[in-house]
């Protein structure tokens, strides 16, 4: 084990013997510092150490054709004094080469995932590919800052995204990062998106029909072609379900006795349960049934859920005069029409399987006869009624 003091001119002048395949050169001055000849002539600064196991390891520092001896002595007393404090280099220096690039993350393990635990995977997948995968695609997750995440939102809406857009793709690496942490993956000790403000979106529609405009639809169903949409219209408002939830739905999913229905993969990813009223179990029983078919409304031709019910669903709202009534609209109505009744936004949040009490508050929209109703009352119970009888 050769030990010789080093500089910069017996780093330049060291050769290796012919007869080894290499020369470890020991500096005395500075504890652990080693310059490995070959016979090449390529010489590499090391440090040599033992960590907290006690076990001997070896931190490559650079080639000596890259770096000058002063600035190889100052790197290896630097990594010195983090080694006395408990760090290890060498296991640093092997921990970075296995950080993913987010592209690797979100093929190898994010949509993976997703596919199994998220009904909108597919939304997931596309923001990943249109926007989020050529920004950062190639970026290991530690080089992703939250700077990047800052000018990126608002690159997106200076290039005339909606707001709720550039929203969702903090929203959604976010997400990746939080589960890339849960599952302890290298390099997302920080998540970049956190913290980062959102746009305030206006983009929102509240729309919720009235009574009146609830008969005009179930009269325009009764009479479309397609036979399924008088019950899955009037399912959709008296369950307050999502489209695809009713759409998707089994008689197995049913228990009529108990009055109540599981869904077993919501959009939250759980399963959630949804009472049945009467009325409901009522036009359950009115039901077309196909033996061997598991489907509440499946479409008749092949006995399995639609894939779409949009043109009919169209040429009804059309018929209704409510063309621009979206079929989530329902659902919006349901809410609408269950705080109108009286029911606290406790039980509608229960019954339309919201995680959080603020996404029922938007739904829950209030009529102005309600609202009247509510002021009206205000004088006769604080004795200031001043309106004539």
């Amino acid at each position: 084990m050769p030990t010789i003091t080093l500089d910069a001119n017996t780093v330049r002048t060291a050769t290796c013997p012919a007869d080894k395949k290499k020369l470890d050169l020991y500096d005395t001055a500075t504890p652990g510092s080693v310059l490995e000849v070959r016979p090449s002539g390529g010489k590499t600064y090391y440090l040599r150490y033992r960590d907290a196991h006690g076990k001997q390891r070896q931190h490559r520092i650079g080639d000596a054709a890259g770096i000058s001896f002063e600035q190889a002595r100052n790197a290896v007393q630097t990594l010195r004094a983090k080694v006395i404090l408990g760090d290890n280099p060498a296991e640093d220096k092997k921990l970075l080469r296995t950080i993913p690039t987010l592209e690797a993350f979100a093929t190898d393990r994010y949509l993976p995932y997703v596919k199994g635990a998220k009904r909108s995977w597919d939304t997931d997948e596309s923001f990943l590919r249109n926007h989020v995968l050529p920004r950062w695609g190639k970026c290991h997750l530690d080089e992703i800052q939250q700077q990047d995440v800052i000018e990126f939102h608002h690159a997106l809406q200076a290039k005339g995204y909606a707001p709720a857009t550039a929203n969702r793709v903090v929203i959604l690496t976010r997400y990746m990062f939080n589960l890339a942490k849960k599952w302890k993956i290298p390099g997302a000790e920080h998540n970049p998106a956190s913290g980062v403000e959102l746009f305030e979106e206006n983009n929102k529609r509240e729309r919720f029909l009235n009574a009146e405009e609830v008969q005009r639809l179930v009269a325009a169903v009764r009479a479309s072609d397609n036979r399924q949409l008088q019950y899955i219209v009037p399912l959709l408002l008296l369950l307050g379900c999502r489209k695809r939830e009713l759409l998707g739905s089994q008689w197995d999913h049913f228990d009529l006795e108990r009055r109540a229905w599981r869904i077993p993969l919501s959009k939250t990813g759980k399963a959630r349960h949804v009472p049945l009223s009467a009325d409901v179990i009522a036009l359950l029983h009115q039901l077309p049934r196909w033996n061997r078919c598991a489907y509440v409304v499946p479409n008749p031709k092949t006995q399995k859920p639609y894939v779409s019910v949009f043109y009919s669903w169209d040429t009804a709202r059309k018929q209704a005069g409510l063309p621009e009534v979206r079929m989530h609209d329902l659902r919006h109505s349901t809410a609408s029409f269950l705080v109108n009744s009286g029911r606290s936004l406790y039980e509608v949040q229960k019954i339309l399987g919201h995680t959080q009490l603020k996404t029922t508050q938007r739904y829950a929209h209030l009529s102005q006869a309600t609202l009247l109703e509510a002021v009206d009352s205000l004088g006769q119970v604080s004795g200031l009624s001043l309106a004539v009888a």
